[in-house]
This record gives structure tokens, sequence and C-alpha cells, in this order.
């Protein structure tokens, strides 16, 4: 438990700015976009630093820009033009800075730039989907972090059975279970404030919400665990330091890139509101 008060820490203060960047996206929509693609450019960032690629900028400038551009052009007719530019931009620098840039580089960056571009741009798609802005931004936030929560606190308590110890020591059969049933039980009590005291009149679909739950805990886990091996692949502890206890925004927004599509997914099929 030695761990818990720098993440208190972290949490008193990410929690105000995410409300923050709440309000101002129940006034302003397009809000959400500029700041989810924000965070992608900076992750993008922490991800080429991790192989020290950041100061290669003729691939980190390009992978960034288009990092911040997806996450506001995703619901707009543009989204086809800027995928199809970056990928020849890619090629072009691969071509042009031959001598100085090989394919392992640009396969590296690439990847993950669409990797975390495509999970954080979820996030602006399912507000933009749904009848409530706040509702998306709270299930997309609270549950894998609630999942996480779960991991952590049974996990150091019963933990007995290791889930992946080449790649994460810390993670046991235990503590996944009990991030499955608070990931669960979040996503219930979410849905029971919203349809007792935020919105009366809507409809919620709770068996939506316990699927979503069920679902993003070990999409969550996994998420944690693929960039995890990828930073036990170059040898370093975390992405960055932004977050007391957590390390980088890479390191803290790992499982929301994987989770965040689930729940644009489910809500596609199963809608988790309807009103009317």
């Amino acid at each position: 438990m030695k761990s818990l008060k720098p993440r208190l820490l972290t949490a008193v203060i990410g929690i105000p700015l995410l409300l923050i960047v709440l309000f101002v996206s129940e006034l302003w929509l397009p809000f959400t976009g500029i700041v989810i693609g924000a965070f992608s450019a900076f992750m993008i960032g922490e991800y080429l630093h991790a192989r020290k690629m950041l100061y290669k900028f003729h691939l980190s400038i390009p992978c960034i820009v288009f990092s911040f551009l997806l996450s506001i052009l995703v619901t707009t007719k543009f989204l086809y033009i800027l995928i199809f530019v970056f990928i020849l931009t890619a090629f072009a620098v691969m071509i042009f800075k031959h001598e100085k840039t090989n394919y392992a580089d640009v396969a590296y960056s690439v990847f993950g730039t669409f990797l975390i571009s495509f999970g954080m741009s979820a996030v602006p798609i399912a507000c933009a989907s749904s009848v409530s802005i706040t509702f998306c931004y709270i299930c997309i936030f609270a549950l894998p972090w609630m999942a996480d929560a779960g991991g952590f606190f049974i996990g150091a308590s019963f933990g007995k059975h290791k889930l992946c110890p080449k790649i994460s020591p810390k993670k046991t059969v235990e503590g996944a279970i009990g991030g499955i049933l608070f990931c669960d039980l979040t996503a219930v009590i979410i849905g029971l404030i919203f349809s007792f005291w935020v919105m009366p009149d809507a409809n919620i679909n709770f068996w939506a919400l316990i699927l979503l739950g069920v679902i993003d805990a070990p999409v969550s886990i996994l998420g944690d665990l693929s960039f995890s091996l990828i930073k036990r692949s170059y040898g370093i502890k975390d992405y960055g330091s932004i977050f007391p206890g957590h390390g980088g925004m890479l390191d803290r927004f790992d499982s929301i890139i994987f989770t965040a599509p689930v729940l644009v997914a489910i809500n596609q099929f199963i809608p988790f509101i309807t009103v009317g």
C-alpha cells in the first residue's frame, strides 16, 4: 500500500481538472476534441521519447500533429483525408530521410500514433453521439480507473497468483477479479445516480452498463499490459513523471486508450441512455 499516498494526490489534482474540462465541454462540445487532442499529442511525445525518437523531428512532428488533429476532426468529413495525408507523409519521410530513418522507426512511430490516437479519439466520438456528455466522461474515465483501483486494493490484500509476472509483476488474478467487480459495481452506481437524480426522465439501460463493466475491466488490463510490455522492451520504468505515483500521462491513460472504444462500440448497438 506504499503507493497509495501518491495515487490519492494524483486523484486530488486530476479530478478537479477533468471536472473543469467537462464543464467547458458541456457549454461547447468541440472543446472535448481539442483537449483530448492535446492529451493525445502529449502521450505521443512520451511514447516516442521511450525510444529516443522525440527529437527526430521529421518523424515526431507529423505524429504529434496528426494525433492532435484526429480528435478534432474524427467526427467530420475530413477524417479520411487526414489519415491519408499522414500515411503519405510517413512514407515520404522514410524515402527522403532514408539515410537517417529506417522502416523500424517508421513502423514504431506510425503504429503507436494510430493506436494512441485511435483510442483517445473515441472520447469525442462518444460525447458527440450521446445524449449526455457528462455520462460519457464519467464512464470513460471512472470505469477503467475503478478497475485499476479494485485491482490494486484486492491484489494487495489477497493477491497470490501472478497474472503476467514477466510484464507486470504486481498484477494478480485476484486483483483482476477485484477489478471486474469494482468496475461493474461502479457502472451500476453511475446508472442509478443518473436514473434517480441527474436524468430522471431518461431511460438507463442497466444491462448495457453491466456489459460495459464486465468488458471494460479485462480490456483495461490488456491496455495496461500492452504498454508495460513496450516499456519493458526498451528498459524504462515509466513514460514520464507528470503524475506522482503513476508516471507519465501515457502511464495513466494507457487503459483508457483501449476501453474508450469499447464504450463507443456498445453504445452503437445498445444505447446506454435514451430519451422519450
